[in-house]
This record gives C-alpha cells, structure tokens and sequence, in this order.
C-alpha cells in the first residue's frame, strides 16, 4: 500500500485554508517529501504524518514557496536526535542555495544530509520502487517527479504445478529466471504473470508540456499545478503555471487514471470553478485540500 497526503495544496502563498506545497509519499515504512514549503513540519503534524521515517525530499525548484520549510524540518529532526542519513534532491546549479538554507543558523545536525543535483531520469532507488525526474517548463529551472513502484509476479497456480514447481523452487526461478525441472527448462514468464507497480506522478510549477504526458502514461495518480482558471490564461502563460483546463487535457492525453489538482492560487476563495472547468476535460479530477490523503 502507498499512501500519497497533500501537506500544503496553496500557490505562491499560504492561506487561513491552504498551507504551501508539500505532498507526502509512504511506502515500505518510508516517508518521502516532494516540495517542502514553509510550515511542512507541522502539516505532516497536523495530518499524522511521521517524519522520524523521512528518507529523501525532492524539491521541483527552490521558488521559496516550495523549499523555504526545508530549513524547519531538518532542525526539527535534529531536535529529535536523528542519526540517520537524509537526502535532499534539487535541481542541478542550486545545491548552494539549499546549502545556504540548511546551515545559515550554523545549528548541530548530528545527522549526515547530502544534497545531490537532478538529473533527468531515475534518480533515486528504494525497496521495491524508484522515483525519476523529468523537466517541466517554468521560469528557473524545475523538474517534476515520477514515484513507480516495482511490478509484481504473480505465479500461476495450474501452470506451476504442471511445472513441478514446489517449495523453494519459486524463489529460485523469480531469481534465475529460468531453471530445468524433471529434465525440462521452465522459464519464469511462463508461470507467471505481471502486475504493473503502482505510478504516481507530481508536476508543479509548469507550462503544459509533451514531456508531462509521456511521464504520466497510465498513471494510477496524477496530480498537476492547476493555479489559475481559464479567465486567467494570459497570467498563466506569462508566468509559466498552467490552468485546470490545461492539466485536465494533459491527464486525458496520458489516460491517467485519476487526476489530482493542485498549488491553487490564493485569488480563488472558492475553487470550484477550477474543479469544474478540469471536469469538463477530465471526469475523474479532484480538488486537493490540505490534509487529502489517498490509498493504492
């Protein structure tokens, strides 16, 4: 099971509703952060989140609404006497600006961070699954992420019995691949079959791009900046965000399978004029909230 919490779903700014992007993913017993706005750390309080799991952050740029909390989280964890490592990704050419941003009170960690550069491609490996990057179209430069479990084999219970294959015999042959039985070869793809691993991918802050659809092909979850409605389109182009309607074509394009809007401008008191326009594009869109948090 992978659980995905919206942490902070604002745009720019916070509001009395909405704190700054952050999106929180569990899985394996590890927590892993996607943008770290300010006031993370007591988001992932405030809806249960344990950061004592944390393993990695991945920043999408370092616009100060989506890295500032960084500083926060790791004095929090060195309060709590973390000992262990963590890993901070950013995109290439800014590592000195988060490193700035992590040791400008000159605190004691006690705990080992390493800040790597993102690169496009897979960038981190973990137990049964893989986070890569891909570039997005925004005003410095910004990546937006794909977290892809591993697939998962299932053995076909006539089939492996008419193999022979019996206790130990199934590890071996998912390890080799291949292996002779009462004088026969048996290949693992004959036995089994192969269950996709769960996808789930993050793009915020961004024009709509090509780049986006591909990376989301088949996604179980899809959650794209949607900052402005279609009236503001023009506001959308010049600063290089996308509206509603633009990631709802995006998630259609791609056939994901649900779409999450998210990083809502501050000039929506009421939202729902983007869930509708998305809707319209795209049946299975929700509005994210601060605090949404989704199973799969």
């Amino acid at each position: 099971m992978i659980k995905t919490t919206f942490l902070g779903t604002s745009g720019s700014a916070p509001t009395a509703e909405r704190g700054l992007p952050s999106v929180a993913i569990e899985c394996n017993g590890g927590l892993y952060l996607f943008d770290c706005g300010e006031g993370t750390q007591r988001q992932v309080m405030k809806y249960s989140v344990n950061l004592s799991r944390l393993k990695a952050i991945f920043l999408s740029h370092i616009h100060g609404d989506h890295s500032i909390g960084i500083a926060g989280v790791v004095r929090t964890l060195a309060l709590n006497r973390r000992t262990a490592p963590l890993e901070i990704y950013v995109p290439k050419g800014e590592i000195d600006a988060i490193s700035q941003l992590l040791k400008f009170d000159r605190v004691m960690l006690g705990y080992k961070i390493t800040v790597k550069p993102i690169k496009t491609g897979v960038i981190f490996k973990g137990r049964e699954f893989k986070v890569s990057a891909f570039r997005l179209i925004h005003s410095i430069g910004a990546y937006g992420f794909v977290f892809q479990a591993d697939d998962r084999l299932h053995f076909i219970k006539q089939k492996a019995e008419a193999a022979g294959l019996k206790g130990a015999m199934f590890s071996k042959l998912q390890e080799r691949g291949k292996m002779t039985i009462n004088g026969k070869q048996v290949r693992l793809s004959s036995v089994t079959t192969r269950e996709a691993g769960t996808k789930i991918v993050y793009s915020t802050d961004t024009r709509p791009s090509k780049e986006i659809i591909a990376a989301s092909k088949g996604a179980d979850l899809m959650i794209c900046e949607s900052t402005y409605a279609n009236s503001e389109q023009r506001l959308a182009v010049e600063r290089k965000h996308s509206t509603a309607e633009e990631a709802a074509m995006m998630a259609r394009k791609s056939k994901a399978k649900r779409l999450i809007i998210t990083h809502i401008s501050t000039r929506y008191k009421n939202p729902s004029t983007l869930l509708s326009e998305a809707k319209c594009i795209f049946g299975n869109t929700e509005l994210a909230s601060d605090g949404l948090a989704i199973s799969i």
